[in-house]
């Protein structure tokens, strides 16, 4: 088969696009068709909605009769039934329908023919004074009305009328032969005529109704008049006194009147002014109608916390603000003084904090200190930081000592030139401090002044040594405590 279609393989896609035309027209068709069933899946729910007939001849489901509202298809009938002998025609109404339509409990319907023929249809007229209709809900039998064959209605006359009537119509058709397209346009031509009539009607036939209530009305005004006729005498004279006292009034009432004009524009200023907020205010309150919506889902929400808090506030809360209320007023003066002292406490605390920033502050925080990088790691060390160390110099200027008491370490700048000058003004300096061998030591002070200046003489086993020369320090070389080497 394969080899086929390959030989044949024009012919096939041919056939084959033949066939898609004709499912795509059949799928036309059908779903143009108004005695079609609804496509199950493809096409929405339908709303079924029921109609007690006393009467439905002719009504045949299945066969595309409609159901129509103001001459509009609006849905289909698809099924009779009898039940207690009444005729119940169910009819399916489009979704779109039925939302717009929001057929009411009053609604009407009439079976109608569309042709000659009996071809049958139901005029739907959807109300608008009752509840809402829900899906296979059922219009009473009240609220219908079947069609009237003509035989019913000549079967209701005698003999001589259908003669008459015979008569009548043969006389017309006589006198309208040749003129069909006449009459026609006469019709059309009294359309707006029809239409008018028709509106004058329904307001006659709404003034018969007002007027009906009107004489009722009247009739009980007149019959509690009669029975109350000491409220009436009373009343009469009550306005008397009314109105002799606006008599008596009648200069201020025309000095109020002659002040009405002004405040007549005065509000028309007014509601100039107001008519920008009054534009504001129809969105504003139209944003606010969904937080409205949701205040009573919110009430029942919180109605079980206002349950549980109210013996709380009713039995704690409100004794103590009760107690407390005195002490509140004693308060103010104290509250008021502390208001003024704040700002100066507000400075002070600044300034407090900005000098224990001075003391405390590590910009890097802590920082591990090992072999030669402590000079560079320590130097954002603060005050607080290096006073450790400065204890520890302290505790180490006192650790050696001798027989005469501690010893204590110093420092002392100098160099070759001023100690010779100084041993000039005291010449048994030299050898008692036993410096002279030093002075006359090439190594140590050369001779002249643009000499090397001094080195560094080994001082006696006590943990000291000394520096001589120009810029020269003691050392020690014994390390300070807590400090490598």
């Amino acid at each position: 088969m394969t080899t086929a279609i390959r030989k044949h393989l024009g012919d096939f896609v041919a056939l084959l696009v033949l066939f898609l035309i004709a499912i795509g027209i059949s799928g036309y068709i059908i779903a143009n068709q108004d005695a079609r069933p609804r496509i199950p899946f493809v096409e929405s729910k339908a709303f079924k909605l029921k109609a007690v007939f006393s009467d439905a001849q002719a009504v045949t489901p299945g066969q595309g009769q409609s159901v129509r509202v103001a001459g509009v298809q609006v849905g289909k009938i698809t099924q009779v039934e009898l039940m207690n002998g009444a005729a119940v025609v169910t009819m399916e109404l489009d979704q779109k329908w039925e939302k717009k339509l929001q057929i009411k409990s009053d609604a009407t319907a009439l079976l109608r023919p569309r042709t000659g023929l009996k071809d049958m249809f139901i005029e739907l007229d959807p109300g608008g004074n009752g509840t809402t209709l829900h899906n296979n809900d059922t219009i009473p039998v009240q609220n219908t009305a079947p069609d009237i064959d003509p035989d019913e209605t000549l079967a209701a006359l005698d003999t001589d009328t259908r003669h008459y009537l015979q008569l009548l119509i043969n006389s017309a058709g006589k006198g309208l032969k040749g003129h069909g397209n006449d009459l026609n346009l006469t019709f059309k031509a009294l359309a707006p005529t029809y239409q008018d009539l028709a509106r004058v009607s329904t307001a006659v036939a709404e003034r018969r109704v007002q007027l009906k209530r009107l004489i009722h009305n009247y009739g009980q005004l007149t019959n509690t008049l009669a029975d109350t006729d000491g409220s009436i005498r009373r009343l009469v004279n009550s306005s008397d006194a009314v109105f002799r006292a606006f008599a008596s009034e009648d200069t201020n009432i025309s000095l109020a009147v002659s002040k009405l004009p002004a405040a007549l524009n005065q509000t028309r200023d007014t509601l100039n002014k107001v008519e920008p907020y009054a534009r504001l205010l129809g969105p504003t309150l139209e944003s606010l109608r969904p937080a409205f919506r949701q205040l009573d889902v919110a009430n029942h929400a919180v109605l079980p916390f206002v349950k549980e808090a109210e013996p709380i506030v009713r039995k704690k809360i409100r004794p103590f603000v009760q107690v407390a209320r005195p002490n509140i007023t004693n308060l103010r003066p104290a509250a008021i003084d502390l208001a003024n002292a704040q700002p100066d406490l507000v400075a002070s605390f600044h300034e407090l904090n900005r000098f224990f920033n001075m003391a405390a502050y590590n910009k890097n925080g802590a920082e591990p200190v090992s072999g030669n990088e402590s000079k560079d790691l320590n130097r954002d060390e603060g005050y607080l930081y290096w006073l450790a160390w400065v204890s520890q110099n302290t505790v180490s200027l006192f650790n050696t000592s001798d027989a005469q008491g501690p010893l204590r370490r110093f420092v002392v700048f100098f160099n070759c030139t001023t100690l010779r000058e100084e041993l000039d003004r005291n010449p048994a300096g030299g050898p008692l401090l036993g410096l002279t061998n030093a002075l006359n030591t090439p190594g140590l002070c050369p001779s002249g002044e643009g000499g090397n200046p001094g080195g560094i003489v080994p001082l006696p086993k006590t943990g000291k040594s000394k520096s001589l020369g120009n810029g020269a320090k003691t050392v020690s070389n014994t390390p300070a405590k807590g400090v490598k080497p």
